[in-house]
């Protein structure tokens, strides 16, 4: 169960438009267009969109990025008590970092049909042979986190 359940989908809603403003920035940057933010104490510690491109690097998702920042800002690598706001479902790769991290709760917006490792292709989060489950809730906020990557793929296909 979502702890923040009770408190009505209003909060999520707050947290995953400034993920959405972290996809954005990564389209302008010519990136995939996918945000996170990380949220511990009710406010914003982290905040990441993809840099893959520009960093050359493959690890640099954005949840992978945002993970690095909220570790930094906590000075531990256990990521308790914190909610993490992504605008795609994560990937194996991230999803594997975010239950080694000890993250709690994840938000997500859209469904990922070809990596998805929450609830798509795989179900990382709850598999019971791994030391940490994670709360999750998806589809957040999923037509306006799914509408930015169809439109930045679209454009992508209009120029090739």
């Amino acid at each position: 169960m979502d702890p923040f359940e009770m408190l009505g989908q209003p909060l999520h809603d707050r947290w995953m438009r400034l993920a959405l403003e972290e996809a954005r920035a990564a389209a302008a940057e010519d990136e995939v267009p996918v945000g996170a933010v990380v949220v511990a104490a009710g406010r914003v510690i982290a905040s990441a969109h993809n840099q893959r491109e520009q960093l050359a690097d493959p690890t640099a998702h954005a949840e992978m990025i945002a993970l690095t920042q909220a570790a930094a800002a906590l000075g531990s690598w256990r990521l308790e008590g914190c909610t993490l706001y992504v605008t795609l479902e994560p990937c194996p790769m991230c999803a594997g970092a975010i239950v080694q991290a000890r993250v709690p709760v994840v938000v997500w917006g859209a469904a990922d049909p070809k990596a998805g490792a929450v609830e798509t292709l795989y179900r990382l989060f709850d598999d019971a042979r791994l030391n940490h489950r994670v709360q999750h809730t998806g589809h957040v906020m999923e037509e306006a986190c799914g509408g930015i990557l169809s439109e930045f793929f679209r454009a992508k296909r209009t120029k090739s």
